[in-house]
């Protein structure tokens, strides 16, 4: 029998199809690059309590879709919002907009910053954060014989930030509570709070 003719292979065809999928695919990477209006903003790398200090290691950039809606703040612009403060709640991962933050300073005339270590039974079962109006109050070994029913000493101030300290005594870590008093009030609050006999009261978390 005669032995049939075999197929020949369409090398050409093979490699003009190759072609035109290659082709195809270049085509729609330079159509997407072309029409997408992705743009590197800033972002909230861990949430930023409302009135707290910006720190660099609260924010990140981001690439997103631009909305006109929104007045999201460039990339390029992250440096310079280092140490503003928040004027509002910025929850983690969420876009900063120029109306997040603010740059008065901290503390602001008239005022001043005190540092407090509290030990964490001294303090409210809650988180404090930056705006709650808190009051410190001392709490004094009475001597003996001491009449009990005396009123004691407390000053109002303002939440500006927390942090936990080191526990260098072996008896726990305290947490140390930056308040923002009156300047008249700083001496007094300082004195206060040297003798670690203080308690911290949570009176309103209204901004």
């Amino acid at each position: 029998m005669p032995t049939p003719p075999r197929a020949r292979r369409r090398w050409g065809l093979f490699a003009a199809m190759v072609l035109v999928v290659a082709l195809g695919a270049l085509g729609n990477v330079w159509l997407l690059a072309s029409t997408t209006t992705a743009q590197e903003v800033v972002a909230a790398r861990s949430t930023i309590e409302r009135g707290s200090v910006i720190a660099r290691e609260d924010l990140m950039t981001v690439r997103v879709e631009l909305d006109p809606a929104l007045h999201t703040l460039p990339g390029g612009d992250l440096a310079s919002l280092v140490g503003q403060r928040a004027a509002l709640d910025v929850a983690a991962g969420s876009l900063v907009t120029t109306e997040s933050v603010t740059e008065t300073t901290v503390p602001p005339a008239g005022a001043s910053l005190v540092g407090i270590g509290v030990a964490q039974a001294r303090m409210p079962g809650v988180t404090l954060v930056a705006g709650d109006q808190v009051r410190v109050v001392a709490t004094p070994q009475l001597a003996t014989g001491t009449a009990t029913d005396v009123t004691p000493a407390s000053i109002s101030a303002v939440v500006v930030g927390t942090q936990t300290g080191t526990d260098a005594t072996g008896a726990g870590a305290q947490t140390i509570v930056t308040v923002q008093v009156p300047t008249a009030d700083a001496t007094a609050l300082a004195a206060m709070t040297a003798t670690e006999n203080v308690v911290l009261v949570l009176d309103s978390r209204e901004r």
